[in-house]
């Protein structure tokens, strides 16, 4: 008779249940282990709300303009979502230039940034792939040598200090 109550089997995530064991805990450990020191940067946040806004803003704005143009309706759309979308464009460009330096994106995902505001909601898409390769998280501190970052303390170009020589 088990002590434990009555699970479904957690098919999603691809484990059965069975006795805790080092065989079944050792395969999944190294990689909870590296999203768990992983960390969501507010600055990642904050470019994952705006990005999200500059989109809807874009949406709305390119439904106002087949209202006002196509069935020729109501200039509403365009005047509420035009000014919207301008607001949240400005916003999103400081965001992005502000998450480049902080979150050390290379040049060529800074660009990527700043290009993905101009076609519409091309945002959403670069924020998802942000997102997936992780360039929205802050590293924990230990991740940093491992990752090749500068570690606090040493400016980028430097090289690190030997106290004491070896003999």
């Amino acid at each position: 008779m088990s002590t434990h109550p009555a699970e479904p089997a957690p098919v999603a995530e691809g484990t059965p249940p069975a006795p805790e064991s080092t065989a079944t805990a050792s395969a999944p450990a190294p990689a909870q282990a590296v999203t768990a020191d992983r960390r969501r940067s507010p600055i990642g946040t904050v470019f994952s709300v705006v990005a999200f806004f500059e989109a809807f803003t874009w949406a709305g704005l390119l439904v106002g303009m087949f209202l006002k143009y196509v069935t020729g309706t109501t200039e509403f759309g365009v005047f509420l979502f035009g000014r919207l979308h301008g607001g949240a464009f400005m916003v999103y460009l400081v965001v992005a230039i502000v998450a480049a330096i902080v979150l050390r994106w290379k040049w060529w995902v800074a660009a990527l940034a700043i290009l993905a505001a101009i076609p519409p909601l091309v945002t959403v898409v670069l924020e998802i792939w942000l997102h997936r390769t992780g360039r929205l998280t802050r590293l924990a501190p230990g991740d940093r040598a491992a990752e090749g970052r500068a570690t606090e303390g040493r400016s980028a170009g430097s090289e690190p200090r030997d106290p004491a020589p070896a003999r």
